[in-house]
């Protein structure tokens, strides 16, 4: 299984060739994305020039694709990650670590959430 982010599916949407190829060779029942993905791509689409019609492909596009969603667990998960994450890379003392954003160290919040979504997943995803 093959899970797609923001980045990629933007190139689909952008008639990159080398992905559209890619996705093609290793067949669409092997690709996935998440929610995350989906409100990252509407936020740009609503940001766009072009709204509706952006709005419009994104509705396509993941009415052909498994999409991954949020659940209790995986909140769970996305918890323990950003903990590992800030008590690893994140100040020593507690009190500075305790009011460190994610984001402050590198990490996209975002992003958190979708390796919370793939650590969850039993179908084990490439990369």
């Amino acid at each position: 299984m093959y899970l797609l982010d923001t980045n990629h599916c933007s190139l689909i949407f952008l008639k990159n060739q080398t992905v559209i190829d890619y996705i093609q060779e290793v067949g669409e029942t092997d690709i996935a994305t998440t929610i995350i993905t989906v409100g990252e791509l509407t936020y740009m689409a609503e940001n766009s020039s072009y709204k509706q019609e952006n709005l419009t492909r994104i509705e396509q596009f993941i009415a052909d694709i498994r999409i991954y969603y949020v659940d209790d667990l995986t909140a769970k998960i996305y918890g323990q990650i950003k903990a590992g994450l800030i008590n690893k890379f994140g100040p020593k003392q507690k009190t500075k670590r305790q009011i460190t954003k994610i984001t402050e160290l590198g990490f996209d919040e975002n992003d958190v959430w979708i390796a919370a979504i793939t650590f969850e997943s039993s179908t084990g995803f490439k990369y």
